[in-house]
């Protein structure tokens, strides 16, 4: 059984860094992309960023490129996402998702095991 624990969350003021880690375990195949997405209370799960199976293809949503960026390590089967000149926007819960896919998806549905959640809070 596959099972994804997020951490490193917080609160911080705008343009603080924070960095999300993503534990992968029980997974027999590094042959899998995996993606960030974030709630805010009242809205839907939105795409943040994603990295192919062998970490040579990311993307990220307008919102945050520039600002974020994804990395993993298959050997430690771990997925990062560097947070800087965070902004009260985004503010969200993150989760770290895993998909039977080759190349990354911005669509949450594609992805078939989530973690928990991490809340993120930024302060003005």
């Amino acid at each position: 059984q596959v099972r994804l624990v997020e951490s490193g969350g917080g609160s911080v003021q705008v343009g603080d860094s924070l960095r999300l880690s993503c534990a992968v375990s029980g997974d027999t195949s590094r042959h899998l992309a995996m993606a960030w997405f974030r709630q805010a209370p009242g809205t839907g799960r939105e795409f943040v960023a994603g990295i192919d199976w062998n970490g040579l293809y990311t993307d990220y949503t307008d919102a945050v490129r520039g600002r974020f960026t994804i990395s993993r390590d298959n050997n430690e089967n771990t997925v990062s996402l560097q947070m800087d000149s965070l902004k009260p926007e985004d503010t969200a819960v993150y989760y770290c998702a895993e998909g039977k896919l080759l190349h990354v998806s911005m669509t949450s549905t594609s992805y078939d095991y989530w973690g928990q959640g991490t809340q993120v809070t930024v302060s003005s």
